[in-house]
């Protein structure tokens, strides 16, 4: 089937009506309500208005004709162009409708990502286990659009190590997310490590994820390169549930790029840390852009939240919101966020011991990245995210 093609923009201020005659009239009724309720976003949207998505969204992609392949088994699990290609031995993998959808989600784009894509792609966890997942772009002009469902087992602690690779895939847009729940008592570790340089896509990935009771989530993200994406988070947390996030980020040129997100604590005793480092530099702006939510059910929370920036010259800059919305007396909250540039008297320091201010300036950056790169457990992942940051800093002008 040839590809039909679509402009986003052209989805502003439709109806649920019109949009049913635009994506069929086997759409759910209730995303349809909720997208066009919310509407397309723009950087006068709450969400997105320190990324301005009106570039991205005011193009006519291609859209691809998404036909379900015979999975073969493989050391990864591999996803290309939005298409399940391998999957590793005895993991349950397969395609379904989303029962998952969360109704109070904050992005218009989330909504628009299940309409585009009523079947998703459903990975099933079962046992203690490490997973390979890449993702992989090799079509120009594109929009390409998938869902992921991840369910793992209770009592049970399981890893992602999530990439991304792409050819070929200039102008498009990648738009997919996941829908996670973890269960009762269990351990999900995602570790994302993504580099997009010279415009190869752009991203906008929105995720929603349901941590059970007595259940921890682990999500560390690293983000380097000089081109635009962005990742939109809500977690909902229940009675006992953890979430640790943390985020590195490192850009350049012009990109803007970095995350929002909102966690909100539902179950008494619940606990979050959340911790981002940014480094920019060129015209690049980042953006932290976080909200942590007690609920009047959550007694007894305890909530971490913390931005540390380094911009290395004028050009760059940082948006560094987190923000708390507490509506219980029984609890333990803190949250801050620091901007600036590199510490003058740990650039004299090794400059007196003979090494270079440039030199200098590159060991205290690295210093900076590695305290989160590090507390990734798998030395061989470490590694991976150590080179694949390395390989996007070290070649770049530092000014003196």
């Amino acid at each position: 089937m040839k590809p039909d093609s679509l402009n986003l923009h052209a989805l502003q201020d439709k109806s649920a009506e019109a949009l049913a005659e635009v994506f069929g009239a086997k759409q759910p009724k209730s995303l349809l309500d909720k997208f066009s309720s919310l509407g397309l976003p723009s950087k006068k949207s709450e969400a997105y208005r320190y990324f301005d998505p009106e570039a991205l969204l005011d193009k006519t992609y291609k859209r691809l004709a998404y036909v379900p392949r015979e999975i073969r088994e493989g050391e990864k699990l591999e996803i290309v162009n939005g298409v399940v290609i391998t999957a590793p031995k005895n993991l349950r993998v397969y395609y379904g409708a989303d029962s998952q959808v969360d109704s109070e989600h904050y992005d218009p784009l989330y909504f628009l990502g299940h309409i585009l894509s009523p079947s998703v792609i459903i990975i099933e966890i079962d046992g203690d286990r490490e997973i390979e997942l890449l993702h992989r772009y090799t079509q120009s002009d594109t929009l390409i659009h998938y869902r992921i469902v991840i369910k793992n087992q209770s009592n049970r602690h399981a890893t992602i190590y999530e990439s991304f690779e792409s050819e070929g895939a200039q102008g498009s847009l990648v738009l997919y997310g996941y829908d996670i729940t973890v269960a009762q008592d269990s351990t999900l570790r995602i570790i994302k490590n993504q580099t997009i340089n010279d415009d190869a896509y752009a991203m906008i990935a929105s995720h929603h994820v349901q941590v059970e009771k007595q259940a921890s989530i682990i999500l560390k993200t690293f983000d380097f390169g000089n081109t635009s994406a962005i990742q939109l988070l809500k977690v909902d947390l229940g009675e006992h549930a953890h979430i640790d996030v943390g985020h590195l980020l490192y850009l350049s040129g012009k990109a803007k790029r970095g995350s929002i997100s909102q966690i909100i604590h539902k179950g008494e005793h619940s606990s979050s840390v959340q911790e981002a480092k940014n480094i920019l530099e060129g015209g690049s702006r980042g953006i932290f852009d976080a909200l942590i939510r007690v609920e009047q059910t959550a007694k007894y929370t305890k909530t971490q939240q913390n931005s540390k920036s380094i911009l290395l010259n004028e050009g760059t800059y940082m948006v560094a919101k987190p923000q708390l919305e507490i509506y219980i007396d029984e609890l333990e909250a803190s949250h801050g966020a620091t901007t600036g540039q590199l510490d003058k008297k740990q650039l004299f320091y090794l400059q007196s011991r003979g090494i270079s201010q440039q030199e200098a300036k590159k060991m205290l950056i690295i210093a900076f990245a590695k305290t989160l790169i590090e507390r990734v457990k798998d030395t061989r992942h470490q590694e991976m995210i150590q080179e694949s940051f390395e390989r996007a800093f070290y070649g770049k002008r530092i000014d003196g």
